[in-house]
């Protein structure tokens, strides 16, 4: 497709005011928890779309906010809640038009139910994107959950529905492994000190592989940005990964049902 074709396709999609509140398919993303791994985020969203010019991409409107209050210390009823600063980022991305919210944070999502009655939007459950791919990929397997303290105590993960007949089975770091490596190393990441936390997050890593996991679900959207499956050597399920595909499916299908449309599959 040329680049006139291309242009024509995207103008027509915000006609008639040009204005992008009108954009079909627009997504607010709630970030800013940490700011790199929101920028992991959107770019995972851009590698996972088919597109041959820049209106074939997936419209999104960003909130980064890191000032929101810390996700981990209002679990723990050690600092305040988040909620009010999360519904005030939510209000603006739609107010801005956005179609769906997402969050890529994985504590953050302690409080998904209560943001998306406030919103009054579709969100997509991170969580659940997550466990999607688990499913898909290594169903049955005998999981090592990598994750804030937060999200493991709450059972984000381990309370969620089952998705497959064969769901999995759990390998969890321990309370030592937890305060040594997992909660410095995704601090360390958060700090800008990506070896620091690498080194300590593959020790947890290796620590559940040794206690039989025989695949790897990052459930901290720091955590991609220093392991991978070539670090480990097993299936790694990375669900900052698995929000983006599903946004960008959700997207593509609100734009595929406009009059007219024509979005690359």
């Amino acid at each position: 497709m040329n680049d006139a074709a291309c242009h024509a396709r995207g103008t027509d999609a915000f006609a008639p005011s040009l204005s992008p509140a009108a954009a079909p398919g627009l997504v607010g993303v709630l970030g800013g928890m940490g700011p790199l791994a929101t920028l992991d985020f959107l770019h995972k969203v851009l590698a996972a779309t088919p597109a041959q010019c820049d209106q074939d991409h997936v419209p999104m409107i960003v909130s980064s906010i890191p000032q929101v209050p810390d996700r981990t210390a209002a679990f723990r009823g050690e600092g305040e809640s988040p909620l009010p600063a999360l519904r005030a980022c939510g209000e603006r991305l739609a107010a801005a038009g956005a179609g769906l919210v997402v969050l890529p944070c994985n504590t953050a999502h302690l409080w998904f139910d209560a943001l998306q009655s406030a919103l009054g939007l579709p969100m997509l459950h991170l969580a659940d994107a997550a466990l999607a791919e688990l499913a898909r990929r290594a169903p049955g397997a005998r999981v090592g959950l990598l994750a804030t303290d937060a999200t493991l105590a709450s059972g984000l993960y381990l309370n969620r529905p089952p998705l497959h007949p064969r769901p999995p089975h759990w390998v969890l770091p321990t309370a030592p492994e937890m305060l040594d490596w997992v909660m410095p190393g995704i601090a360390a990441v958060k700090a800008g000190a990506p070896e620091q936390g690498r080194r300590l997050l593959l020790q947890a890593a290796q620590a559940l592989q040794r206690r039989g996991a025989d695949a790897l679900l990052l459930g901290c959207t720091e955590l991609p940005l220093v392991l991978d499956e070539a670090a480990l050597g097993l299936p790694v399920i990375d669900a900052t990964d698995a929000l983006a595909r599903a946004v960008v499916a959700w997207s593509q299908a609100q734009r595929a049902a406009e009059p007219g449309a024509a979005v690359p599959a």
